[in-house]
């Protein structure tokens, strides 16, 4: 059977990603969205790409852009120190790439650069690292690095009040205009949860993998989900982004 599975964000975790992968027993068959975020946190955010652009030419994969793969791509680009940067997790990567090569950091430069901002499916679903700001969808959005910055999507669906009907004329227009709509960037921690949580049509998938949480896969048809141990457990010399 083929499945549509969205995998949350990375943050360096390969041990975590193959870990979910195996326990989804996922297959050539099945479509992989990855909703951004592969990197800074733990240590292995080259080999994570690496992992991903492998994956890539044995299977239908979708590679959502995250604000801090833009983050790394301008870093390997230009070389410029960002201390902010550097204090949310991407010290750890500017560690992991010292003993990377000139190639291999052309290939995942490659990789950052070819990045989706989203993808919009045939059942209007729309899957995007962070939100978008337009009332009139992402296609009409000013401001693209909303794509993966922004976090007024997710907190108005979880402030909507459950007792508004989508029909009513204070109902948020954004929730509207698509069936489903998958994130990441903000972590479910930060709400006390590890698993996947929809508010409105708004599914969060970012169950916290850079922190205390796991990594999670999630089959879009029908929401059953996978997931790896906490990454302190994976990376138990490691702080992560903690």
């Amino acid at each position: 059977m083929k499945r549509t599975l969205i995998i949350g964000d990375i943050h360096g975790g390969l041990r975590a990603l193959k870990q979910v992968i195996e326990k989804a027993k996922v297959t050539q068959n099945d479509t992989l969205i990855f909703l951004g975020d592969y990197v800074d946190g733990w240590s292995e955010s080259p080999q994570v790409l690496d992992f991903l652009i492998g994956l890539s030419q044995k299977q239908e994969c979708v590679f959502i852009r995250g604000n801090h793969d833009e983050l790394l791509l301008d870093w390997l680009q230009s070389n410029r120190d960002n201390p902010m940067w550097k204090e949310h997790g991407g010290e750890a990567t500017v560690l992991a790439y010292a003993n990377v090569d000139d190639v291999t950091k052309q290939k995942h430069i490659d990789f950052l650069k070819n990045l989706n901002n989203y993808y919009l499916d045939s059942s209007n679903r729309l899957f995007v690292h962070a939100g978008f700001t337009n009332l009139n969808g992402v296609t009409h959005e000013y401001f693209p690095k909303m794509f993966y910055w922004e976090r007024t999507l997710w907190e108005t669906a979880m402030a909507l009040d459950k007792s508004i009907s989508s029909e009513d004329i204070l109902y948020p227009k954004r929730l509207k205009l698509y069936h489903e709509i998958y994130i990441g960037h903000t972590p479910v921690t930060k709400i006390n949860k590890t698993i996947p949580i929809q508010m409105a049509n708004v599914w969060n998938i970012d169950t916290g993998a850079a922190f205390l949480g796991p990594l999670t896969i999630l089959d879009v048809d029908t929401k059953e989900y996978w997931q790896s141990d906490s990454l302190p457990i994976l990376y138990p010399d490691e702080k992560g982004r903690n």
